[in-house]
């Protein structure tokens, strides 16, 4: 039988049971991926009723989730209640956010899943419960050394059917992240990179953009010498690993239609300048995808949305495309 996706519950007071709810809905017009829900039934009922929407919750396993999938909502519970209501975090939210993503990982780890998908969680909330970790990857990298042995280095791609663009430097400020910035820490992004668009989305020869830093990457080092003493060396380095890359490329002509058309992604040395261009042009769809890891984990690319949770105005969108992407990764890393 065909392996369900795991679907963690996310921040309970936000707006992923709604979401994760409305996709379900969808099922059949759209002819989504097995899934299931990793959290509480009675909450998960209780959160279609405030949406005023009709579904079948049904407690089971994750191995048998797919067979009840086109007739209920599989719900496998973590046994952590949740009590938040739309919009108003409470004790509860963070244990059982934490408890739904160790079971996901638990899960797929086993074999018992496909892979992982994630709904967005309030790292402000989870950090006042104690929370360690800086967010939802870093978490996710901790627990997937039980496979390894090692905390992997965690890769974060946006994708989107129109553009895929990886940060080597994420939440920094802009100062630290120029700082941070290393031809190492380049080289082994874009390996990882290169590796899991063949291994995880069957992308034969993956071909690499990468930006430079500065405006224009550098003019030549009159404005700003990193392009050519941390940049080019890297590309230098990959290209002698076989890697199919070009670069630096000022990022202010990189993502144009026709730009777009010559790699399968861009890699780009801080957070804005890789997540301005996806979220321009694939908001409502962008799928943020975790690579480096030893298992496969997508997420919706948006927060928790609290003003609108309980509201049935969330757009499933991007879970949506989360769940298709991970599916396609999975049916991928099987061949």
């Amino acid at each position: 039988m065909t392996k369900a996706l795991a679907l963690t519950i996310g921040e309970p007071a936000g707006i992923g049971p709604d979401i994760a709810i409305a996709a379900w809905l969808k099922r059949r017009e759209l002819d989504l991926p097995a899934f299931y829900l990793i959290g509480d039934s009675a909450f998960i009922a209780a959160r279609a009723g405030i949406l005023g929407v009709d579904v079948s919750t049904a407690d089971t396993s994750a191995e048998d989730a797919a067979g009840v999938f086109a007739d209920a909502l599989p719900v496998v519970t973590t046994r952590v209640a949740a009590t938040a209501k739309p919009g108003q975090p409470d004790g509860s939210s963070a244990p059982a956010a934490i408890a739904s993503i160790r079971h996901a990982v638990a899960d797929v780890i086993a074999g018992r899943a496909s892979a992982v998908v994630t709904n967005p969680i309030a790292k402000s909330v989870l950090y006042r419960a104690g929370f360690s970790h800086p967010g939802h990857t870093e978490f996710l990298a901790q627990l997937s050394a039980a496979v390894s042995g090692a905390v992997p280095h965690p890769v974060m791609m946006l994708w989107s059917p129109d553009l895929a663009v990886v940060p080597v430097t994420i939440h920094l400020p802009l100062r630290d992240a120029i700082t941070q910035l290393t031809s190492d820490l380049i080289v082994r992004t874009a390996r990882i990179v290169a590796a899991d668009l063949q291994t995880r989305l069957g992308i034969a020869r993956p071909r690499l953009a990468i930006s430079g830093l500065n405006p224009h990457a550098g003019e030549d080092g009159s404005l700003g010498h990193e392009d050519q003493s941390i940049i080019a060396p890297a590309i230098e380095a990959l290209r002698r690993d076989g890697i199919d890359v070009r670069g630096p490329l000022p990022a202010d002509t990189m993502f144009h239609a026709a730009a777009r058309k010559t790699y399968d992604c861009a890699i780009c040395m801080y957070h804005d300048q890789a997540l301005i261009p996806i979220k321009t042009i694939a908001f409502d769809d962008g799928v943020n995808v975790t690579l480096g890891l030893p298992f496969i984990r997508t997420s919706p690319d948006h927060g928790t949305a609290f003003d609108i949770a309980g509201t049935g105005r969330a757009n499933p969108s991007s879970l949506i495309a989360a769940l298709r992407l991970a599916a396609r990764m999975a049916s991928a890393s099987k061949a």
